[in-house]
């Protein structure tokens, strides 16, 4: 018997509220628990996970579906299909992980962190889980709510409140914008409907949004979802966001955060405004090139680590959307591959960076490291592993997810396809400039090179070996996410070619 979804979602949260009346050590020892057991939940279901055992309507398994707002048609509808399984467990995995380095420091106020930590994933979970639209949205806008707070409490740098306060005011006016897309999308397409008004996705889906009404609510939709990637030129905030943030809790907001975005435009904006990405997809892989360009320039000419991961990431969602908006099944299967790869890969670089900015006096700065490899070859190759995968070298399941972006955008827009090949070059250059600059050459001044200590390595080496279990079976994710990717993109599938009439002895067609 498959356990209700809302027992995951809500496990870390509840375990936090609760740990906060008990002492520290059993507090720690709950939530880490609780995370755990959702991992071993999510784990369990994905080894076992049917992709053609998911409902003929929608595609989704193990579904809770009540009414929340009657009136409304709002459901608190949940599922699990191909889509959001691996992402779900890839939220899971790191938010543990991330939470077992972020308890190695002592927090002022660890109560209070434990319980905005662990609302962030429960809310992240329920972005992925979500199959009502108004759902997604309210879990979508909650999910940053926490990583407000915890940069407000333990912000970094000398001006992280304004950072904090900008990146608030971007997502925002996105929120804004998609909340009065989604209110516009139910009443255009269910509120003359026989079952009456319905934020149900499957029911948005069959029942359709007229042709006239879809390129606004798409550009909605898009600006919502690229300004939470981010993506170019919606990024203002990233640079000051990203060097605000504790590093722990920047790692699950760099890895996790940015993929419901890419998410949401496979699972809401492709199945029900199908003629505006049609008509957009131009504009949308021009952005996508742009942030694959942008992100990889900047990232090999800054010199603060963080600021180049967080650069790569920019130009690594440009891949993704490239991906999603090929709108064939190549460029899916590519794109939610490669929100997987991503995320298991910049969630370790930023730990790396954190163990490297120890051993260099604090400084992030790559002027100020230098020769920390000469007495740590165990993290020398963590990190260069990291390197390789996230420049796609082939072996790697980044390899194979760029390799399919790449296919599914030839197949759309050849020149589009080759602009972004410049992209693969690039990252090789701003991977392996972080790693030479970092580890190798001469030891800088005020740098220490030390091997990992067992407790670096107790949430980095997790995290490897997934990456190095993934490169040598990237099918056991493709496999299971190929049905849903071929649904969302069902409606940009090529007519099957007709049959020629066959011709009459007078040479006439019937």
């Amino acid at each position: 018997m498959s356990i209700p979804l809302s027992i995951p979602l809500w496990l870390p949260l509840a375990a936090a509220i609760v740990g906060a009346f008990l002492p520290t050590l059993l507090r720690r020892g709950l939530v880490l628990g609780a995370m755990g057991a959702v991992l071993g939940w999510v784990v369990g279901t994905l080894a076992h996970f049917d992709p053609s055992a998911g409902r003929k309507v929608d595609g989704l398994q193990n579904v809770t579906d009540r009414v929340w707002v009657e009136p409304l048609g709002i459901h608190y509808k949940l599922g699990l299909d191909g889509l959001n399984i691996a992402l779900i467990a890839l939220t899971a995995l790191l938010f543990l992980v991330c939470l077992v380095w972020a308890l190695m420091r002592e927090w002022p106020h660890e109560r209070r962190f434990l319980i905005l930590f662990a609302a962030a994933e429960s809310a992240v979970l329920g972005a992925f889980m979500a199959q009502d639209l108004l759902l997604f949205i309210a879990f979508f806008d909650l999910m940053l709510l926490p990583f407000l707070f915890l940069t407000l409490s333990w912000g970094e740098g000398p001006d992280w409140r304004a950072a904090i306060t900008k990146l608030f005011i971007y997502t925002l006016v996105g929120s804004l914008l998609m909340l009065a897309a989604a209110s516009a999308t139910a009443v255009l397409a269910t509120s003359g409907t026989e079952g009456g008004l319905s934020f149900v996705l499957s029911d948005l889906q069959a029942a359709g949004v007229p042709s006239g009404s879809q390129n606004w609510i798409f550009l909605c939709f898009a600006a919502a979802f690229l300004i939470k990637m981010p993506a170019f030129p919606f990024h203002g905030w990233m640079p000051d966001g990203y060097g605000a943030m504790p590093m722990p809790v920047l790692a699950v907001f760099s890895a996790v955060l940015s993929k419901v975005a890419a998410y949401a435009f496979l699972r809401i904006v492709l199945p029900i405004f199908p003629d505006a990405s049609s008509h957009f997809q131009e504009l949308m892989m021009g952005l996508a090139l742009c942030s694959i360009l942008y992100g990889s320039v900047m990232a090999f000419t800054v010199n603060n680590a963080r600021l180049v991961l967080g650069y790569s990431s920019v130009a690594q969602l440009g891949f993704i959307t490239l991906g999603v908006f090929a709108l064939n099944s190549d460029g899916a299967q590519g794109a939610l591959l490669q929100s997987v790869n991503h995320g298991l890969v910049v969630a370790p670089a930023f730990m790396i960076v954190a163990y490297l900015a120890g051993r260099a006096g604090g400084s992030e700065d790559l002027r100020d490291m230098g020769g920390i490899a000469f007495r740590a070859p165990i993290l020398a190759t963590l990190f260069l592993i990291t390197a390789l995968a996230t420049l796609a070298m082939p072996g790697f399941s980044n390899f194979i997810g760029e390799f399919l972006i790449l296919l599914g955008a030839f197949k759309a827009h050849l020149v589009f396809a080759l602009i972004a090949a410049v992209g693969v070059a690039l990252a090789a250059v701003y991977a392996l400039r972080l790693f030479i600059r970092a580890m190798h050459n001469r030891e800088a001044a005020g740098v220490t090179s030390r091997e990992l200590s067992a407790g670096e390595a107790a949430p980095l080496v997790p995290i490897i070996l997934v990456i190095l279990a993934l490169a040598f079976v990237p099918q056991f994710l493709l496999h299971r996410s190929a049905p849903a990717t071929k649904r969302a993109v069902a409606a940009y599938a090529p007519a099957p070619a007709q049959p020629a009439p066959a011709a009459t002895l007078e040479g006439q067609t019937p």
